[in-house]
């Protein structure tokens, strides 16, 4: 495994600048791919015209938020602003979604600061012309630990619709065996268990999923600097869920990619954005690498690698800063190690 990874982009400004020589987009600018099945647009999500200028009259049947929460945990924002711009592309994702259709929006819940945003957001959602339908939570193995709290292990999915969108239930089993029997009930006159009326003889994920793996960085899916990176099983398992072959689907906080590699490894199309030109950058590299590499992410190396190795401003920022080092395997052939 290459050890080369790239800390926080989203709390150090000035590594952020000097990675914008190495990417594609500028602010209003939009990259499609060669198969022109995916869009990748660097525009703000509270942008409406930048989006229908995109989009014109197409919409999506899913839509997966991610947007940065953290703003309110770091008082990055006053908590009224960050709901006020919620509200905002909450309001642009209802207008380009399908009259049939559903949201999937990611949240954080801040325990030493009376759950915030959740409630607040909780509240703005009530108002949108969304139906609530689903309050899930995705289990962290790994969380952060405490001896005076219990260990905070939960991660908030909230899941919404707009008409009345398809469920496909086959996404929702898992790779869990049943092993418990009983919930006895007549049937045709014989008593029958759970498994003898189930469809399958795996469990169900239901609205708390304990199957799926935080991204960490002996992971292949792993993309260093991203802090904010979801499985890419809980993504897949969304799409499965709520959408078809060929479909299209949006996300306007990219961050890592992982909806738009989802997307490509399940035939949907998908238009993606973010506000910030790196990150759509490392998601236009995430899909290329997958194409080219078949490679979900950079498990502890990161996708600026080589422009790392030879820019000597931005080498030498990492080194004073994070003490970052260069693995000498790299220079043996550094194509076939890094990417």
């Amino acid at each position: 495994m290459i050890n080369f990874p790239l800390p926080r982009l989203d709390r150090d400004s000035e590594l952020n600048k000097l990675l914008l020589p190495y990417c594609r987009l500028k602010l209003g600018e939009v990259w499609i791919d060669e198969q022109k099945i995916h869009r990748v647009a660097c525009i703000d999500a509270c942008d409406n015209l930048a989006l229908k200028k995109i989009l014109g009259k197409e919409k999506a049947v899913l839509a997966i938020q991610d947007p940065p929460y953290n703003f309110v945990a770091f008082e990055e924002q006053k908590l009224e602003r960050f709901i006020s711009w919620c509200e905002s592309w909450i309001d642009n994702t209802f207008s380009t979604l399908k009259e049939n259709s559903s949201l999937y929006i990611w949240l954080g819940a801040d325990q030493n600061e009376n759950f915030q945003p959740f409630p607040q957001f909780i509240l703005m959602m009530a108002k949108s012309g969304f139906k609530s339908k689903s309050f899930i939570t995705m289990r962290n193995q790994r969380g952060y630990g405490t001896q005076k709290n219990w260990m905070a292990i939960r991660q908030e999915l909230l899941y919404y619709v707009k008409g009345e969108p398809k469920f496909f239930i086959d996404a929702e089993y898992t790779d869990i065996p049943k092993v418990l029997k009983g919930y006895y009930k007549k049937v045709n006159g014989k008593i029958t268990d759970n498994s003898e009326r189930s469809k399958s003889e795996n469990i169900r994920a239901g609205n708390v999923w304990v199957d799926i793996q935080q991204v960490f960085y002996r992971m292949e899916e792993n993309v260093n600097g991203c802090f904010a990176q979801k499985p890419l099983k809980a993504i897949e398992r969304i799409i499965q869920a709520s959408s078809k072959k060929n479909e299209l689907i949006l996300d306007y906080f990219s961050h890592s990619g992982t909806t738009l590699l989802a997307a490509e490894k399940l035939n949907r199309r998908s238009f993606v954005s973010d506000i910030d030109p790196v990150f759509c950058e490392i998601s236009i590299r995430r899909l290329e690498n997958f194409r080219n590499k078949r490679k979900t992410g950079w498990q502890n190396s990161n996708p600026f690698a080589e422009e790392i190795i030879n820019d000597k401003k931005l080498l030498s920022y990492l080194k004073n800063n994070y003490g970052t080092k260069i693995p000498q395997k790299i220079y043996v052939d550094s194509k076939n190690l890094i990417l």
